[in-house]
């Protein structure tokens, strides 16, 4: 899910050097094909050069992916047999232009990418030791009205792009004014054990710190369960990416797939 939702993929590129340590179940899940290493030889130093991998276990939904690290190439992944239609070998490069010509060649496109931000590892440790305001706890059944008054007074187009259900497997809420002012429910993502983050403030209520509260409070209580926080929003919501960073999340990468008509 997005955080209140695609663009190019030019994701605001960072210095080499800076790039935060993430933990290894993140660079393990996208970046193997580089030895886990986003500095590894694999990934091509300069921006927009991407590795060409195959994998033919990706999923027809992901039959091409496209990962760009800050201040780094990054890797396309495909499946052998989009691959070939694309005349694309794997272990090669690729920049954008030849990457226009494969995709037309290939009859595919992809979809308009989005940011994924994790927490970084020492950022992760003091989140851990953090307790929540008092105002924002984990939501039940039991705040079905309550979340019920939530929904009906957000934008509609907030709730069906950030995707906060009070039925997801874990939800947070803030309260002031006597009301649910803002909410972020999470759910385990693609068989993995990350925990994709949607959030929404209410209109009225935003700039005053309730969304980065909740992001904190359910990321922490998500990684007291065994689980990685995930949050995803695209390339054009600078909203969204400020809340992330401000509640101290830091940018992995850009990511893209398929564009699926399907």
């Amino acid at each position: 899910m997005t955080s209140t939702n695609h663009s190019d993929n030019q994701a605001g590129p960072e210095p080499i050097g800076k790039t935060p340590a993430f933990p290894k179940i993140v660079t393990d899940y996208w970046l193997a094909q580089a030895g886990g290493d986003p500095n590894g030889p694999s990934v091509p130093a300069e921006p927009g050069r991407l590795r060409i991998v195959l994998d033919p276990d990706l999923p027809r939904s992901r039959r091409i992916m496209r990962l760009d690290l800050p201040g780094r190439g990054g890797l396309l992944t495909l499946t052998p047999e989009t691959a070939k239609r694309a005349g694309l070998d794997a272990g090669g490069e690729i920049g954008q232009a030849e990457l226009d010509d494969a995709l037309r060649r290939a009859g595919e496109a992809l979809n308009g990418a989005d940011h994924l931000f994790y927490y970084a590892s020492d950022a992760r440790e003091t989140l851990r030791e953090e307790t929540p305001p008092v105002q924002v706890r984990r939501l039940t059944a039991d705040d079905a009205e309550a979340f019920a008054a939530f929904a009906e007074a957000a934008p509609e187009d907030d709730m069906d792009d950030a995707f906060v259900e009070l039925d997801h497997w874990l939800v947070f809420g803030c309260f002031a004014d006597g009301r649910l002012v803002a909410a972020a429910s999470m759910y385990p993502w693609s068989g993995t054990t990350f925990a994709d983050l949607g959030v929404i403030t209410l209109p009225e209520y935003r700039g005053r710190g309730y969304a980065r509260q909740t992001v904190r409070a359910i990321c922490a209580h998500a990684l007291s369960l065994g689980y990685e926080p995930q949050y995803r929003c695209q390339l054009d919501h600078d909203a969204s990416a400020a809340l992330a960073r401000a509640a101290g999340l830091s940018r992995f990468a850009a990511w893209d797939v398929v564009r699926d008509d399907d």
